[in-house]
């Protein structure tokens, strides 16, 4: 499926030229953007850091979980246009492929959302499976040959069981934490979470990295969070930090990511440094799947 708002392309200066490069063909990488507490850039974060790895080459499905579906507006797919969504796939009624839609950035594919996703905890009550269901349906789709480098999942600001179906789904977390008071509380609450989740549903999920947003510099407790949570959490926290951007809260009004919006502006440029650095994060994930697969191939073939 196809919609279209114009002709968009991000100038070859967004993107920077240390870039490093992965295995253009690989199973894909399943990360849910998560965070129980609302408003800390978490669907921002889904929507321009998606943009920036399809910028570089990436091939990227954006799974719109939220019920809101800010995702799918950011992206400027308007709620009229959304004849299946996440709910429809949730349920089994049409297979991935029917509900994914192109977006405005090559190599960025959407699965919008829409408000029927409140119901689908009564819709999926009689089911054994209402945990897995969002895993299974992607799993039936990548079984069939069909590629995507990166999957992120975008999460409903609550633990719910469409944020339950998220971390089953997913290999690891990805935790937009923002530069204020409570952040630690309210991380140290997902932490729980996902140690739940691995002891019950998902025992290979982990957290893939928390980042940074809102972060003001001329703000000491910005500063003071920063060095708290890097204290608490080490190399899991990216060393990019997101900085309050009036372009960045622009941007999805307009339908756009930030990077078309206006690539020059800080919170893009910022999403650009991001995308390198979760890439380069990736690299040894990548590299030792790929040392494990090529074993058990070799294994195969002399047996």
């Amino acid at each position: 499926m196809v919609y279209e708002d114009g002709d968009f392309a991000l100038s070859e200066t967004t993107i920077p030229q240390s870039m490093p490069s992965l295995p253009a063909q690989r199973k894909p990488r399943l990360l849910t953007v998560a965070n129980q507490k609302g408003g800390v850039g978490k669907t921002t974060t889904a929507i321009n850091l998606a943009t920036a790895l399809a910028a570089i080459g990436e091939s990227v499905l954006l799974v719109d979980l939220d019920p809101q579906g800010n995702a799918s507006t950011g992206l400027g797919l308007d709620p009229e246009a959304r004849t299946l969504t996440s709910f429809d796939l949730m349920l089994g009624e049409v297979l991935a492929k029917d509900v994914i839609y192109q977006t405005l950035v090559p190599g960025l594919d959407l699965i919008p959302a829409s408000m029927d996703l409140l119901g689908v905890e009564v819709e999926l009550a009689d089911n054994a499976r209402r945990l897995y269901a969002l895993k299974d349906a992607l799993t039936a789709h990548f079984d069939t040959g069909e590629h995507y480098n990166y999957v992120f999942i975008d999460c409903p600001p609550s633990l719910n069981m469409l944020t339950l179906n998220a971390m089953v789904a997913a290999q690891s977390i990805f935790v937009p934490l923002q530069c204020e008071f409570f952040a630690l509380e309210g991380l140290s609450q997902l932490v729980a979470t996902i140690e739940q989740v691995q002891n019950t549903l998902n025992p290979k999920l982990d957290i893939q990295g928390i980042l940074l947003t809102m972060h003001d510099p001329r703000n000491n407790l910005s500063t003071q969070v920063e060095e708290d949570v890097r204290g608490h959490f080490g190399d899991l926290v990216y060393k990019t930090l997101i900085p309050r951007n009036v372009r960045l809260s622009e941007a999805p009004s307009h339908g756009k990511p930030a990077l078309l919006y206006d690539h020059k502006c800080a919170g893009s440029i910022a999403y650009m440094k991001l995308a390198s650095e979760l890439v380069r994060r990736e690299m040894p994930i990548l590299s030792a799947k790929s040392a494990r697969q090529e074993n058990q191939n070799n294994g195969t073939n002399q047996s």
